[in-house]
């Protein structure tokens, strides 16, 4: 096992990444003193692994009170918020009991809010079961829903107390699932690790293939970065934005098209590209920096060609953005790969980029 820790003080917490981690619930009992928790999965995660981690639990004296919300993007959303705290009311949990997130990003997201919110804070546990999650969205505190007009634009930052990645739970993952998770993978190369991005180069066939040593020191490598930034940047002020890259263009993609349709790793991965196309056109990435990340998307089997939404659709969903300052949008850019910068794009070239992104 290979245990990380997220540094941000007396809130710091480890991350225990490994396989069989579900059956171990020695990892979990210190942050369940009262022997009450509520799992929050989805119908597809729940009949894969919800029984053997509520009778881990179970075997140890503790009392579950499981949540099944339905699954996809689709869902996240106020009302299935609602079912959850539906739940904790009507099992009369307390401030006390945590909220375990067993599931991929959309549950992590969803069961964190929930937990900023029941009673105005209880305890939260991320045990991720994607690529996604694992590498991504379980590390860092960032929890909410989407709205209407624009994605995850409800939420709070919200630190989980543990992280449990238990590798093994890939095994089930659907192939599609799989690469949407290796587009956050890349992320952390092109951003700020040029050596890791050298590494998926030499070993995507390894990732696709499932090689557990190849994913797990993916994972880790993954997190470690990710918690660097966190500790640096808990509430996005600054170098936190860097973990943004493709998802400014990204999340117009997912909005634009309707919640599900996209996946997010795909639509960040079709961000980056057009991320990567906007670096080239200012002059900062040569056409082999280009070949070189789009050859590395594709090995991945990922899309690199846009949806046509037309660029003032593009525009209006951009104009959502969260790194939105003063009016103007910013995006997250590459100077180098494994050197981003947050800038703002003239004009001209943006829609340079939103016309031809679309191949």
């Amino acid at each position: 096992m290979q245990t990380l820790t997220v540094g941000l003080d007396e809130r710091s917490y480890p991350i225990h990444i490994a396989r069989g981690l579900l059956s171990r619930a020695e990892l979990l009992l210190p942050y369940l003193p009262q022997k009450r928790a509520a799992i929050v999965t989805n119908t597809t995660v729940a009949p894969l692994y919800l029984e053997q981690l509520q009778t881990e639990l179970q075997d140890n004296g503790v009392s579950i009170v499981p949540i099944i919300l339905p699954d996809g993007e689709e869902y996240k959303n106020a009302a299935t918020l609602n079912l959850i705290y539906d739940a904790l009311l009507a099992h009369r949990c307390e401030r006390t009991t945590p909220l375990i997130a067993l599931g991929g990003g959309v549950i992590g997201d969803m069961t964190g809010f929930a937990a900023a919110t029941y009673l105005r804070g209880v305890p939260f546990i991320q045990v991720p079961t994607t690529l996604l999650s694992q590498v991504d969205s379980s590390v860092g505190g960032k929890t909410g829903i989407n709205h209407p007009l624009g994605k995850n634009m409800v939420g709070a930052f919200y630190q989980p107390q543990v992280v449990l990645a238990d590798v093994a739970t890939l095994d089930t993952l659907p192939d599609r699932e799989l690469r949407a998770g290796i587009a956050e993978v890349i992320k952390y190369g092109l951003i700020r690790d040029l050596p890791f991005f050298g590494w998926l180069e030499q070993n995507m066939g390894k990732l696709l293939a499932r090689d557990a040593d190849a994913l797990q020191y993916a994972i880790a490598r993954s997190c470690q970065n990710k918690a660097e930034v966190v500790a640096a940047d808990e509430r996005e002020s600054g170098e936190r934005a860097l973990l943004n890259l493709g998802h400014t263009f990204g999340h117009a993609i997912e909005n634009g098209m309707g919640y599900g349709v996209w996946l997010h790793g795909e639509a960040v991965a079709t961000g980056a590209i057009m991320a990567t196309d906007l670096s080239q056109r200012l002059g900062w990435l040569g056409a082999s920096d280009v070949a070189r990340i789009r050859s590395l998307f594709e090995q991945a089997g990922l899309s690199t060609a846009a949806p046509a939404l037309g660029a003032d659709r593009y525009l209006q969903l951009m104009g959502l953005d969260k790194k939105v300052v003063g009016g103007k949008m910013r995006f997250v850019l590459l100077k180098a790969i494994g050197r981003a910068v947050v800038s703002e794009a003239p004009a001209d070239l943006l829609h340079q980029t939103l016309d031809a992104a679309h191949g």
